[in-house]
This record gives structure tokens, sequence and C-alpha cells, in this order.
């Protein structure tokens, strides 16, 4: 295994619960953006946490991987659910390094050539 995620969740726990005390504001703003999402009737649970997998993983958030894994699981979703969408997530990020690399050149381009 790669990381305790028990531990883990509860080392980010205390410390997000450190923050809150300083600024509630913030915190409570993030916790009603949950439930009001959460509340959506649109698509249901287990899509939606596939799909916070999937840009968890773009993001590079281990405390977001971890607690939407935590919620797949409970909604029902599958290893295999789980493969599907982080290869849709892998895909994504794979096309969006194309894109920026396109605007690298780009960029190049720019500072390169003469002003016409």
């Amino acid at each position: 295994m790669m990381m305790d995620w028990a531990a883990y969740r509860k080392q980010i726990a205390a410390a997000l619960k450190e923050m809150s005390g300083a600024n509630p504001g913030v915190f409570k703003a993030y916790v009603d953006m949950h439930h009001a999402n959460s509340a959506s009737t649109r698509l249901d649970a287990k899509t939606r946490e596939l799909i916070a997998l999937g840009v968890s993983v773009s993001l590079r958030c281990d405390g977001c991987i971890n607690a939407h894994t935590d919620a797949a699981i409970k909604a029902g979703a599958t290893k295999e659910e789980i493969v599907d969408a982080l290869g849709v997530a892998i895909m994504v990020n794979a096309g969006a390094a194309m894109v920026y690399s396109a605007r690298t050149i780009d960029a190049f381009d720019a500072k390169t050539q003469p002003a016409g």
C-alpha cells in the first residue's frame, strides 16, 4: 500500500478543524456547496463520485482521492467503474497536455518572430 489512508484522513481532519476555527465562514461555504451539489437529482451519487475521482486525480489531491473513494464505495461504485472513470481522467489530461503543448509552440513563435 502506498499510503495509510485512514491515518492521512485523520491528519487532514485535524488540520482542517484548526483552519475552520480560524476562518469558519470559508468552511461553512464549502460545506454548503457540498450539500447543494449532493442534493442534485440529475446525476446519481455514484456518477457524481466517479466524476469527483477523475477531477481529484487531475488536481493531484490526495485528500480528495481519499474522501471521494470512500464516497464512491458507499454509493456502490465497483473497482472496474472507478478504473474506467480514471481512464477518462488520464485521457483528458493527456489531451490537455497536447493542447498546452500547442500553446507553448504558439508562445515560442510569438516571442521569436519579427514584429510585423
